[in-house]
């Protein structure tokens, strides 16, 4: 007798390889979740150390036609919080860039469902995720964790690359005004600075490390024939239209939780934190009047000095309003903080310190007036679906393009100098709270949270988009 042959199950089955940060890997794993509620397989491939902190903090669990699959990351399993973020992301991507290529082969050969294509991270292709995807002989679709002025600032490499713009031609150009240079031929970035873009611009050679690395994002993004991206097409419709003139498959999809907020299926677990969130933050909002709290948070990579610590916490204690300040163990130089006496006293009569906490959850209390913040895109389109103006203070990767986008185009933020200073950070607390500045912004804010419904709302640009790529998606299993 025939054995009888093994039924292979024809449902669509995307494999995402997010990059291995805590806001890409929120991002993914929404945008996971929200096409796995249009009826698609889904295999979530995370590093062991990141997904034993998501299992940790978050309790991360499988559901039906969603599972979670690791790739070795080179750290040793007793790393934990205490590892400084910056050092620790740098070894992994040294790892990941020789090894990432086989580890993903050898776990997509253990996968019971045919792949039909990959959403892999546009930050994840120096792994060779597209060279995996033309061996696997399945098609691989990009996803900008970012913005539209995000994915086009670090695109500029290339562009600005060809104009013999940069690199710089020796190191007196950091400082002779040439990085004032702005950039006239990106419709919706019109007036850009050299210095609103990433650290690219700061390379004196084409051998700088970081150079190399955008270069390589750029030159890669050609590779594919479908391109997501983290924004909404209201926002950054001439950006968005400039994108899709360069690229042929274009969608825009966002803002992901209000997308997933509208779904009839509801997620048993939609926690998405590498760290424990602590809901005592909440707690301590729901004592205070509306629009009464700044709410303070650097995201989960950044790293400052202490003296800047001083500045921000004496800036916030002088403005005389309520603040809820985030301060990872790891956020001053990796180690551990001890606010001096006076001013520890002086935050304990206006301030609430926590460790982590749920962002969303935060930025959508009635309580919160503004939200002092680093500009990681996740952060800058939470604030935007909550209608929560900002100050902003950036530092790396496409931070300083959401900055300029944010206080310039969108008209919802005012930025801290680099050098910051207590005296300037008081000022710009009082007026982001209690000045006409600060109203007009809320009021731009509102708009904007406004346009974010729309568009993810039953006939919304976001809503479509996330239904057309469903639909490709399934054309592609048939195929």
């Amino acid at each position: 007798m025939d054995p009888v042959p093994k039924i292979v199950d024809k449902k669509p089955h995307v494999v995402f390889i997010p990059f291995p940060t805590q806001s890409h890997i929120k991002c993914m794993l929404k945008l996971a979740r929200l096409l796995h509620q249009n009826g698609i397989y889904i295999t979530f491939i995370n590093t062991h150390t990141n997904h034993k902190r998501l299992v940790d903090s978050a309790g991360l669990e499988e559901a039906p036609g969603f599972w979670f699959k690791t790739v070795p990351d080179g750290l040793s399993s007793a790393t934990d919080d205490g590892v400084k973020p910056t050092e620790a992301i740098t070894e992994i991507v040294a790892y990941l860039a020789t090894n990432f290529f086989d580890c993903f082969l050898d776990v997509v050969s253990g996968l019971e469902n045919p792949i039909t294509c990959m959403v892999c991270d546009g930050f994840m292709t120096f792994t060779k995720a597209i060279d995996a995807a033309e061996k696997l002989k399945v098609p691989v679709m990009l996803f900008w964790t970012m913005a539209a002025c995000g994915f086009m600032g670090f695109y500029q490499v290339k562009v600005l690359t060809e104009k013999e713009i940069i690199p710089l031609k020796d190191e007196s150009y950091l400082r002779n005004g040439y990085l004032d240079m702005e950039i006239d031929w990106i419709p919706g970035m019109e007036g850009i600075r050299l210095k609103d873009l990433p650290e690219f611009t700061l390379a004196t050679s084409s051998d700088d490390p970081m150079f190399r690395f955008f270069m390589g994002l750029a030159q890669e993004a050609h590779k594919v024939s479908h391109m997501i991206i983290h924004t909404f097409e209201e926002l950054e419709a001439r950006l968005v239209g400039e994108i899709k003139s360069i690229f042929p498959n274009v969608y825009t999809i966002g803002p992901l939780q209000l997308l997933l907020d509208q779904t009839t299926v509801k997620e048993t677990n939609n926690r998405y934190s590498l760290w424990k969130e602590e809901p005592e933050c909440v707690q301590w909002l729901k004592t205070k009047e509306p629009n009464s709290v700044v709410y303070v948070n650097f995201g989960s990579l950044a790293v400052m000095s202490v003296q800047d610590l001083l500045e921000f916490g004496w800036g916030l204690v002088n403005s005389n309003h309520y603040f809820l300040w985030i301060i990872r163990t790891d956020l001053v130089d990796g180690k551990p903080l001890v606010f001096p006496q006076e001013l520890e006293e002086a935050i304990n009569k206006k301030g609430f310190i926590g460790s982590w906490c749920s962002q969303e959850e935060v930025l959508n209390h009635p309580a919160v007036g503004g939200f002092l913040t680093h500009c990681g895109w996740g952060s800058i389109i939470e604030s935007l679906s909550a209608g929560v103006p900002m100050l902003c203070w950036p530092s790396i990767g496409d931070q300083r393009t959401n900055c300029r986008q944010t206080c310039k185009e969108w008209e919802v933020g005012m930025e801290i100098s680099r050098n910051v200073k207590r005296d300037e950070v008081e000022k710009l607390v009082r007026a982001l709270m209690e000045g006409l500045e600060g109203k007009i912004m809320r009021k731009k804010a509102l708009e904007w949270k406004k346009m974010a419904e729309i568009a993810t709302d039953s006939n919304g640009s976001s809503r479509w988009d996330t239904k057309n790529l469903a639909d490709e998606i399934n054309r592609l299993s048939r195929n």
